[in-house]
């Protein structure tokens, strides 16, 4: 039986990580250009940091992890006998791999908020886990890459995030992402219009689906939550808006004038899209979606979704939104924060059916020296050492064998210089360099060797 991987995980080719390392770097680099740092959590958590913060469904999708030991000791014959999940789960299992960044950086802001100056601007590209079912673009583990920045309420940090977003996809060469974006107050005041200020969650888990289930599951959902036939039938007008930005906010003014909550969710749209008139994006669209609900609970402003470009199938590419009660959980109240993350994965698919990783990533090695043996190899692995101190990629070919296996070896690795120096080629102080690409070779002086190969 041969060996196998875990479902939902994937092992990496030297191809394929170059590729993946492109992302991650352009990515940072674009992180620190905004003047974000750095930052590290443990890949494991207390259950109890990361339980209840994503919502029932998100919670299910956490892997637990069982306690070191004799842990099934630790549960008493009448706890077994209920097969009660939560109650054996928490006498097995006190830790869990994180299910997102957001949550572990909100454990760390309030564990070391003494040393932390505010507003803090961090950035974290790990992996994370989740218990959900494999699909194109959907994994077990998969990396994200997040960027947050917490003490500070100002609007600005909504403008700050959506123009990094512009910044990253336009290094990536990713043209025609679409930033959908909407307000968790606006949806408040929508649940308030529809009278049911106390199923805002319910709303919102629903109106999360409407991509997967279309609209008619959605409302099937929502009446099976207790929502009326009139509270429906003006969901359904507010669905129907159509029209810039600017116009669907102003019938919304009209239509929520007696929710104030929903009234300041769309003064702080309307603010943010005002400086997008005069700051033009690059290779993004900003839309306003009212339909936009992102089910996780610790949202509580502006929210954003990105899709990839129109041509190609994918599910979000990144999203995020202002928290103003997330470090609360953990003690600490009145710290307000904005996160993003991006969907590494997804764009690496995304990039890839574009074909828009640069050729250049392709090759490790730039050159093979054919091993010869005895006094041949140790010439040629000078030169190796030389080069390498000049930060040119190569090596010697491990043992002296055929030519045509040490070439092949070349081609399977897609080196395109290949250096032959044999004992006629060292009594001649000479070199033979052959082009893997085009197929031919040439003799040089061995006293040009470095300055020819950099």
């Amino acid at each position: 039986m041969k060996p196998s991987i875990p479902q939902g995980t994937r092992d990496f080719s030297a191809a394929v990580l170059r590729k993946r390392n492109f992302i991650l770097q352009t990515i940072r680099s674009v992180f620190e250009t905004y003047g974000f740092e750095p930052l590290e959590t443990p890949a494991m958590e207390n259950t109890e940091t990361l339980m209840g913060k994503y919502g029932e469904e998100g919670d299910r999708l956490i892997f637990k992890i069982l306690n070191s030991g004799e842990y099934l000791k630790k549960i008493s014959d009448d706890d077994y006998n209920s097969r009660s999940e939560s109650v054996i789960t928490s006498k097995i299992s006190e830790k869990a791999l994180r299910y997102d960044l957001t949550v572990p950086f909100a454990r760390y802001v309030v564990q070391h908020q003494n040393e932390i100056d505010f507003p803090f601007k961090r950035y974290q590209i790990q992996p994370v886990w989740r218990a959900d079912r494999p699909q194109h673009g959907r994994f077990q583990e998969f990396y994200q890459c997040d960027a947050d920045i917490v003490g500070d309420r100002s609007l600005w940090q909504e403008v700050e995030v959506l123009a990094l977003y512009d910044k990253a996809f336009s290094d990536l060469k990713i043209e025609g992402v679409s930033l959908k974006v909407n307000h968790r107050k606006i949806l408040a005041g929508i649940a308030g219009k529809l009278g049911a200020e106390e199923r805002l969650i319910d709303f919102t888990i629903a109106l999360d689906k409407l991509d997967k289930i279309g609209k008619e599951g959605v409302f099937e959902e929502l009446k099976s939550k207790g929502f009326n036939a009139g509270a429906l039938q003006l969901l359904e007008e507010l669905l129907s808006l159509q029209g810039t930005a600017s116009e669907q906010l102003d019938v919304l003014k009209s239509i929520l004038a007696d929710q104030p909550e929903g009234i300041k969710g769309i003064e702080e749209l309307e603010f943010i899209f005002n400086q997008f008139n005069d700051n033009a994006l690059h290779s993004v669209q900003l839309n306003f979606d009212l339909t936009l609900a992102r089910g996780l609970h610790y949202y509580t402003g502006m929210i954003v979704e990105v899709s990839a470009p129109a041509n190609i199938k994918m599910g979000s590419i990144g999203g995020g939104g202002r928290y103003d009660d997330l470090t609360a959980t953990f003690g600490l109240n009145n710290m307000s924060g904005i996160g993003i993350s991006f969907g590494f994965e997804r764009i690496y698919l995304v990039m890839e059916e574009l074909h828009l990783f640069p050729e250049e990533l392709l090759p490790g090695t730039e050159v093979l020296f054919a091993n010869f043996g005895s006094l041949a190899a140790s010439t040629a692995y000078s030169y190796v050492s030389k080069l390498r101190k000049l930060n040119c990629s190569s090596e010697l070919y491990p043992s002296e064998s055929k030519l045509k296996k040490q070439l092949g070896y070349a081609n399977q690795k897609g080196i395109q210089k290949v250096v032959l120096i044999g004992e006629e080629e060292i009594k001649q102080k000479t070199f033979i360099l052959k082009d893997m690409k085009l197929g031919n070779q040439t003799t040089h002086p061995l006293a040009d060797l470095i300055s020819i190969l950099t």
